[in-house]
């Protein structure tokens, strides 16, 4: 059995990640221990029109966690957890977990994550990015986590935006050590010749 996944949602634009995210690891059996703060609760509304998107057959293998449940049992480092996902990241909570500031348990979480060498996957959501941004990233970078940003790509030649959505999530689960298959890879694609 594979161990629990740790997802936080903040309020960046871009939940319909964390949508697909958690919806993909509950289809596969694997438990979520969820945790969405107060913005990021307002955003699902705005970008899904739902209080509650996590739709799966699976719903028992999901644990929700209010942003201030600090007895989460990810907050404690004795807690043997797979892996945190905070996607999206907003900038706030990118300075919080690189200062190594916890105001809520997604930041104590991801805090977990990097003192006990666990995988902790980054998918920031801003642009541009400032210095002070970037060197937030490059904080976390350095202390191990993976810095994903959604970015898509097009050699799979997508046609809508499930598929890119899809792409940036596969390659979170990629983050995780999570085999899937959201999209076609590289070598599964025939590149045109000239």
């Amino acid at each position: 059995m594979k161990k629990p996944i740790v997802v936080g949602v903040t309020g960046a634009s871009g939940v319909v990640y964390a949508q697909r995210l958690v919806e993909w690891l509950l289809d596969q059996g694997i438990e979520v221990l969820l945790s969405v703060s107060k913005a990021g609760r307002l955003v699902i509304r705005e970008e899904l029109g739902a209080d509650d998107p996590w739709g799966s057959a699976r719903k028992d293998l999901l644990r929700i966690y209010p942003e201030g449940d600090w007895n989460a049992p990810f907050c404690s480092g004795s807690y043997r957890f797979g892996g945190m996902v905070v996607i999206p990241a907003t900038m706030g909570t990118v300075g919080a977990i690189a200062s190594g500031v916890c105001v809520n348990n997604i930041h104590r979480g991801a805090d977990v994550a990097l003192k006990e060498k666990l995988p902790l996957v980054i998918v920031p959501r801003e642009t541009p990015l400032s210095a002070i941004h970037l060197e937030n990233l490059l904080r976390l970078a350095r202390a191990g986590a993976v810095i994903l940003p959604p970015s898509p790509a097009f050699y799979q030649k997508p046609s809508t935006i499930d598929d890119q959505v899809n792409f940036i999530v596969s390659r979170v689960l990629d983050a995780l050590g999570l085999e899937n298959g959201l999209f076609r890879r590289w070598s599964e694609t025939e590149p045109e010749r000239e």
